[in-house]
């Protein structure tokens, strides 16, 4: 029986291309590769793949709808587009808090603006105003303020001050935001988890022009090689990852996880560059495949994380 692997993405080209090549160049017996083609999304219907990778879903809702009803009706889907949906970095870093991983401080603030649709009557549970002090002797300056969904570094902020906060915290209308305590690192670490099980970890600079950010003269020992693998394993069993980046800062030889929900994450080959562009094609191509050969249309072939097993199941995150 015939099974197709697609891939959903956007203004992408490089890893797509390569990820559908890569799978088709094995020549795998009743296994193909192709971009996803979508013609109509009718409630309850098949859409006639066995896997689909998800690149671009989170900028657009109408494919997210899809996805869904590609997974009930038994398409694995990568990530997981139900717990995708739901997901969000403030989130993230309370679950980290309960399974042992380090994270900055952390708060999440009300946006500026008030939302659409809403008057000052709809926040009478909220106090006014905050506990400023409270969150400020908390998170302490320098601090970070970022979107508490979302990334691409878009709409983040380095704060010196309280001053500071409020004039950039003007600026960010109708956006909820996180407060975050800056971790001055001597080491950063982007790490490529695929299948929650493969680990690729890789020296970043954040503070480099994007395009240099994978130019680092920094290389983990093998005890923190070590330690940071089971970091990255940890977050991703727990949260039910398939294809994600962990970013780990290293202040005083404790690795901080900093970003750890990006279930569409850069893999363009100009900006990992070749050694980490070949890695993510093959293991993700050889992922996608495991995932095909072993697909059953009759039932769920989605992957759920154990935050959400252990929760139906009634046992404790630790």
């Amino acid at each position: 029986m015939s099974k197709k692997i697609g891939i959903l993405f956007g203004k992408e080209r490089s890893f797509p291309e390569a990820f559908i090549n890569r799978i088709n160049e094995k020549n795998i017996k009743g296994i193909s590769a192709e971009p996803v083609k979508i013609d109509k999304v009718m409630q309850g219907e098949p859409c006639g793949y066995a896997v689909i990778v998800d690149r671009i879903s989170q900028d657009v809702p109408f494919y997210r709808a899809f996805l869904k009803n590609a997974a009930i009706t038994g398409t694995a889907v990568v990530n997981n587009p139900f717990w995708w949906s739901a997901d969000e970095k403030f989130f993230n870093n309370a679950l980290a808090t309960k399974i042992g991983v380090p994270v900055p401080k952390t708060v999440i603030l009300p946006s500026r603006e008030l939302p659409d649709d809403t008057t000052d009557e709809s926040f009478s549970n909220l106090a006014y105003p905050l506990d400023w002090k409270g969150i400020f002797d908390y998170v302490g300056f320098p601090a970070y303020m970022k979107p508490f969904s979302g990334g691409g570094w878009k709409n983040v902020y380095r704060l010196e001050s309280m001053e500071d906060f409020f004039e950039k915290h003007a600026e960010t209308k109708q956006l909820v935001m996180l407060l975050q305590e800056e971790i001055v690192f001597d080491q950063y670490y982007r790490c490529y988890c695929i299948g929650r099980k493969d680990v690729r970890i890789m020296p970043y600079e954040p503070r480099n022009p994007h395009h240099l950010r994978y130019v680092a003269s920094f290389k983990p020992s093998a005890k923190l090689l070590k330690e940071m693998k089971a970091i990255v394993l940890k977050i991703n069993n727990y949260l039910g990852y398939e294809f994600n980046t962990v970013e780990l800062a290293i202040r005083d030889g404790i690795p901080y996880a900093i970003d750890f929900c990006n279930p569409a994450p850069d893999a363009d080959l100009k900006s990992v560059g070749e050694e980490n562009f070949e890695w993510v094609v093959e293991t993700a191509a050889n992922y996608a495949i495991q995932l095909a050969k072993k697909s059953n249309k009759e039932i769920d072939n989605l992957s759920w994380g154990e935050y959400i097993t252990r929760s139906a199941g009634e046992k404790p995150l630790i």
